[in-house]
């Protein structure tokens, strides 16, 4: 919320409005981002400066340290032309990865499916088997009449 003020007067300042901003309310900073263009341009305004101030003059008009300039210089000595525009942060994620890690997911479901299904194939080939021997004891033997 920003609240005007006018000035009452006669002064030089008399009817002027200026904006004051409300204290309750903290602006968040963000991070600057340059373009390869931009760091480009200021590099050979910074370099072509040859009078006294100048290229203090340039930082301070832009807002930046000489820090900017060196790792900027370096990064265009060193060939990394893409690099002066390269963003931060982490890189994002190749998919190719993800679908590894899908297919290894898959197949160790596979795999614990088999093993499941090998229990079940041997634990019915017992149950198979004790059935047989119980209807064998059960069965009175094929020649004798009860």
């Amino acid at each position: 919320m920003t609240a005007l003020m006018t000035t009452s007067g006669n002064g030089p300042h008399a009817g002027r409005v200026t904006e004051v901003p409300d204290p309750q309310v903290p602006e968040r900073a963000t991070r600057r981002r340059f373009t390869a263009a931009y760091k480009l341009r200021i590099l050979d305004t910074y370099d072509a400066a040859t009078e006294p101030g100048a290229k203090g003059a340039l930082l301070r008009r832009e807002g930046l340290y000489t820090s900017h300039i060196v790792a900027w210089r370096n990064a265009r000595d060193a060939g990394a032309m893409d690099g002066l525009d390269r963003k931060r942060g982490r890189k994002p994620a190749d998919p190719r990865e993800a679908e590894v890690a899908r297919l290894r997911r898959r197949a160790e479901r596979a795999e614990a499916e088999l093993v499941r299904a090998r229990l079940i194939i041997d634990v019915q080939g017992k149950v198979s088997a004790l059935l047989d021997a119980i209807s064998e004891s059960a069965e009175p033997p094929k020649g004798s009449t009860p």
